[in-house]
């Protein structure tokens, strides 16, 4: 069975939303980086390339392979999910929100494949690869992402973005749905 068959058999009936309940089918769903090749594409100067294997009303499913280059510090609005590493390492840096401030990192981590991380609902976090070997990242969330919030640290700004749009300071007036000015501490 084709993995995007696969996931949606998974998901179309669940009822459970938890993060639990989420993290346990998307492992059940045994998903390969072999499976997940053809989604790969070339990031063409942003972060990561992404590409939605599933999304319905209640979760999305999307894949992403990495440059060598951080994504912007962002929470996923209303949203909050996993990250599977499927291939690479990667380095994640998390972030304190603080209002209408600039948020304040906390720590860094570093997770190999076959690690996940919890990205937790108004969470803010970055991430990018590390090492040599490439990044694949496997993102599920719940709901779909909507109200994604980006921040550009030099700026002192923040923009919430359209939901085309990476973790990245879009180039695109369209996808800048609001811009805010922070303040700094």
């Amino acid at each position: 069975m084709h993995v995007e068959e696969r996931v949606k058999n998974a998901f179309c009936t669940l009822t459970d939303h938890s993060p639990a309940a989420l993290k346990e089918r998307m492992i059940e769903c045994g998903i390969t980086l072999e499976e997940l090749e053809p989604y790969l594409k070339d990031p063409d100067g942003n972060p990561y390339y992404r590409q939605m294997i599933y999304q319905d009303e209640h979760v999305e499913m999307i894949v992403m392979n990495w440059a060598d280059i951080e994504c912007a510090p962002h929470d996923h609005g209303e949203s909050s999910g996993w990250i599977f590493i499927m291939n690479g390492e990667t380095k994640q840096t998390i972030y304190k929100g603080k209002g209408d401030k600039l948020p304040e990192p906390l720590f860094t981590e570093y997770k190999k494949k076959g690690r996940t991380l919890f990205a937790p609902k108004k969470g803010i976090h970055k991430m990018g690869r590390s090492g040599e070997d490439s990044l694949v990242t496997l993102h599920l969330y719940s709901p779909p992402i909507q109200g994604m919030k980006v921040y550009d640290l030099k700026t002192c700004a923040a923009c919430v973005v359209s939901a085309d749009c990476g973790a990245w300071w879009p180039e695109e007036q369209r996808q800048r749905l609001k811009e805010i000015q922070l303040e700094k501490d």
